[in-house]
Order: structure tokens, then C-alpha cells, then sequence
């Protein structure tokens, strides 16, 4: 029985538009196995991904309304589901495995989920970067963007920051997960930043340093300075994260670097690096120690760009000693629009993968 209930659990996450493919050795099962006990993963299974009270899940479902809201409590504090105190009230919802459920492992990760996810990552990665749109989009370093009136705000660091008013900063899951595997990153550990846009929201979390506004910029500035590449969630509106991130530890440039699979297909971005080969003296700095995904190469005595290999973070501009490079917006034709709200990119992407899940809606 305890064996089909993660069978269930691991269905009911491939059927959402996220994914999580079953693999032939089962790892996927024992990942989920380390996570959830098998009560926790029935209770996942009657979620939904939209929020909902304890009443209203205890209505919906037939289950017993006590001691629920305390069961969805602690299984939000574990990092399985969605849970949120909005004043007095608690609301809650399903996560898909990423961005999610293997995210918010942050504070249980150990060497054994490490291993465990370093063996399903390539299964998980082939399948979650085969389908559009994109799980995250580049948000470049704004001092690289020549002109920001062509620039939407959902694309601007600033425009996010302003938006919210709750900021707090965590440690990097890939970076804990690698490090973990014995191949530590030599960038910080406490990168990774979460917002939202109400006051307060963060004080009592268990996890993560909750800062100010002003210390979500300097973070940034860090991070820039550091060559990691701001990456958000591939939506319009709503926003809730700015990921910070190295070609070493982060999945998605990890898919990149390591899976090869195409930089369009994994991070949606608006712009790309553009070389003067008149102004190039051929030093290697945008190659050797900027770009993260491999996109800089040497031709001759000069350096180019590969448009199609290229991210559009603008890590590579500031460092040019020569002022050779510069960020370009995309034609209007190769611009991908990302979905407007959270649930137009499950409804897309779901389209595109060609799964049901108005079961959890």
C-alpha cells in the first residue's frame, strides 16, 4: 500500500504542468518517499493549485475538518505544500516538484536527497526543457540596458523590487545540493531572494533572513558583481522570487552547460550580447570569467557572441575593458511574450504537454 501511494503522488505530479517523469530505476519514488510518509502524500493528492482554506478542503473533500489546518501546517513547514497566513486565516495549496516541492527542501536537504536528485536530474531535466514556455526568464543587469523604454517592467531587477514590499533572502538549494556531492561552489551560499507584495509577510518564517528593500539592491549589486545571473519566474505579474545563479550548481544553466539543451528552451530571455570586433582586443574576460552558459567564443584575435547560445543577462557588458559589448533587444518577431499570471503558464504549458490537470485547478 505504502508503495502505491507514491506511485499515486508521483502521477498526480506529472499530470501538472510542471512534470515528473518516471524513470525505469524508480528513483523518482524514493525521492518521494524521502520527503512525504505515506499520510502526507494521500493529503497532497486531494490538493489543489489554487489556495484554498482548511474549511474549504475539508468541504470539498469529505475530510475530517479536525486537526487539518494543523496537518497542512506542518507539512508547509517541510517544504511539501504551499502554506501562507494571510492575517488570522491560513491558505493552501499543492506544489509542483519544481520550482517547488525540490526548492523548498532547502533546510532538509542531506547527502542521500542530493544523490537521489542528482540521478533523476537528467530524466527530469529532458523531459521539464522539452516543453515551452520557459519555467524562468533572464532579468539583465539594468545599468546594461541601452534604452528602457523598449524594456516591459516584468523585465527590469527595479520594477520588480518596487513592486513588492516584503523581501527575504535564502541559501541556494543547488548550491547546498552540489556542495553536499562534494563539488562546492566557490560563489556564497545566501543568494537566493524571495518577495511579496504585502508587508510582513516573511517575519515569522522559519526559513531564510528577511531584509529590507535596500538590502535586496545591495544583494543584487553582489550578485552581479559575482557573475550570477538574475533569473526570475516566466510570467507578467506576480513574480515571487529572483534567483541568483551560477553555471555550476543551477539546473537550469546546468541544462544548458551540461544536457545541451538549447539556451531558448530552457530561459526565456529579450535581449543578447553583441561584440564590436573593431573595439575587441581578444582579452577573454566576457568568456573566461562572465558568461555562464558557454555562449562567447574566440574567433581569431577577437571574440563573438552565439545569438541562439546567448541569455541576454548583460554579465559580460560592465567588465569589457574596451567597452566592446553591448546588450540588444530582440526583433519584435523573436520576442516571446510570456504568460500574464502563474496559472496562464500551468494552463500553456499544459497545453503544450498535452496533460489534463483541471482535476487540481
Amino acid at each position: 500500500m505504502d508503495k502505491e501511494i507514491y506511485r499515486k503522488l508521483a502521477r498526480v505530479l506529472d499530470t501538472l504542468p510542471n512534470g515528473f517523469p518516471p524513470t525505469e530505476s524508480g528513483v523518482e519514488l524514493r525521492l518521494l518517499e524521502k520527503i512525504f510518509t505515506p499520510e502526507e502524500a494521500e493529503l497532497f493528492c486531494r490538493l489543489r493549485v489554487t489556495f484554498e482554506t482548511a474549511a474549504q478542503i475539508a468541504e470539498r473533500t469529505g475530510l475530517p475538518l479536525e486537526g487539518l489546518e494543523e496537518r497542512l501546517i506542518a507539512m508547509g513547514d517541510k517544504g511539501q505544500i504551499f502554506a501562507i497566513p494571510l492575517g488570522d486565516v491560513w491558505i493552501f495549496r499543492m506544489l509542483p516538484w519544481v520550482f517547488g516541492i525540490f526548492e523548498f527542501q532547502l533546510h532538509r536537504i542531506d547527502e542521500e536527497f542530493a544523490r537521489l536528485h542528482e540521478e533523476y536530474e537528467e530524466a527530469f531535466g529532458r523531459q521539464f526543457f522539452s516543453s515551452r514556455p520557459q519555467l524562468m526568464q533572464t532579468l539583465p543587469i539594468e545599468e546594461t540596458l541601452v534604452s528602457l523604454h523598449e524594456t516591459l517592467p516584468y523585465e527590469r531587477v527595479s520594477s520588480l523590487i518596487e513592486h513588492n514590499q516584503s523581501f527575504m533572502v535564502n541559501e541556494c538549494v543547488c548550491k547546498k545540493q552540489q556542495a553536499l556531492l562534494g563539488h562546492p561552489c566557490d560563489r556564497p551560499l545566501e543568494v537566493c531572494l524571495a518577495m511579496a507584495p504585502v508587508p510582513g509577510l516573511f517575519d515569522n518564517s522559519p526559513n531564510g533572513r528577511v531584509i529590507t528593500k535596500a538590502q535586496a539592491y545591495e544583494l543584487l549589486k553582489k550578485t552581479e558583481e559575482l557573475g550570477l545571473v538574475h533569473l526570475t519566474g516566466n510570467v507578467q505579474n506576480g513574480q515571487i522570487f529572483i534567483c541568483n545563479c551560477c553555471r555550476c550548481c543551477c539546473g537550469p544553466l546546468r541544462a544548458i552547460n551540461e544536457l545541451k539543451v538549447p539556451a531558448g528552451d530552457v530561459i526565456n530571455s529579450s535581449h543578447y550580447a553583441l561584440i564590436d570586433q573593431d573595439l575587441c582586443i581578444g582579452c577573454g574576460l566576457c568568456a573566461e570569467e562572465r558568461c555562464q552558459v558557454g555562449a562567447i567564443t574566440g574567433d581569431g584575435e577577437a571574440y563573438r557572441v552565439s545569438r541562439e547560445g546567448c541569455i541576454g543577462c548583460g554579465l559580460c557588458i560592465g567588465t569589457c575593458p574596451t567597452g566592446a559589448l553591448s546588450l540588444v533587444r530582440k526583433p519584435p518577431e523573436e520576442l516571446e511574450e510570456p504568460p500574464v499570471t502563474e496559472m496562464d503558464w500551468f494552463e500553456e504549458r499544459s497545453r503544450r504537454r498535452g496533460v489534463d490537470f483541471s482535476e487540481y485547478k
